[in-house]
């Protein structure tokens, strides 16, 4: 049995045998892992995100939260929700927990998304399961490939009409990336002196790093 340790989450094994989706998703649903613990399926690989930085990563979904959750709450444009909840997806063989996603009303009404319980008992929703409009994932030391690489040619096997990938590691080099469902793969939304136009949205989003009165780094997502 593989075991992953975390000064974090602690002791983490992983049982043999997890090579389907079904076989990952009935793990989850019947371990008590720890709730904060992130972790990704996809072809028959199981992924744990080990730690967060609060920087480059919390504080970025923070400010997703603010300015996203605002803009679709307040717009009833339909449901943003944030890191926690698990995205499973049987076409892209994918169970992952992004970083945000946002639900639209219309793929909401048709079935293009849904929300299912798993065999958690007591439980309503503990996962979204389709191909979410928008999915955001904050690049992290330990999730450089995974977020670049396999996760952005997952999302597109989903179906996810937009991808966003968001670095904040480098206080020189603050990147804001957004890339459009094309037939074949992602293309990226070309930007406009730091401004980056999202087709799912219909408006343009810069992110700026300014510094709090603790001194620390604090970020906001602009959009016009």
């Amino acid at each position: 049995m593989p075991m992953v340790k975390s000064d974090v989450f602690g002791k983490i094994h992983i049982p043999d045998g997890l090579t389907t989706l079904a076989a990952f998703l009935d793990w989850i649903d019947t371990t008590d892992l720890p709730e904060k613990l992130p972790v990704r399926f996809h072809m028959g690989e199981v992924w744990v995100d080990l730690m967060e930085e609060m920087f480059s990563h919390s504080r970025i979904k923070s400010a997703l939260g603010l300015a996203l959750g605002d803009l679709i709450e307040n717009g009833d444009l339909g449901m943003y929700v944030p890191d926690g909840m698990l995205l499973a997806n049987g076409d892209a063989d994918l169970a992952t927990e992004p970083d945000a996603m946002f639900l639209s009303n219309a793929s909401l009404r048709s079935g293009r998304v849904r929300f299912t319980a798993g065999k958690k008992r007591g439980a309503v929703a503990t996962r979204v399961v389709g191909s979410p409009d928008l999915v955001v994932e904050v690049v992290s030391p330990s999730s450089e490939d995974v977020d670049v690489a396999w996760l952005m040619s997952a999302y597109h096997n989903a179906g996810v009409t937009e991808y966003w990938v968001i670095d904040a590691r480098d206080e020189d080099d603050l990147r804001l990336d957004i890339y459009r469902r094309a037939a074949k793969e992602y293309l990226p939304v070309r930007k406009a002196a730091g401004w980056v136009k999202s087709p799912v949205f219909g408006r343009s989003f810069r992110l700026v790093r300014t510094e709090s009165a603790s001194g620390h780094p604090r970020f906001t997502l602009e959009m016009r």
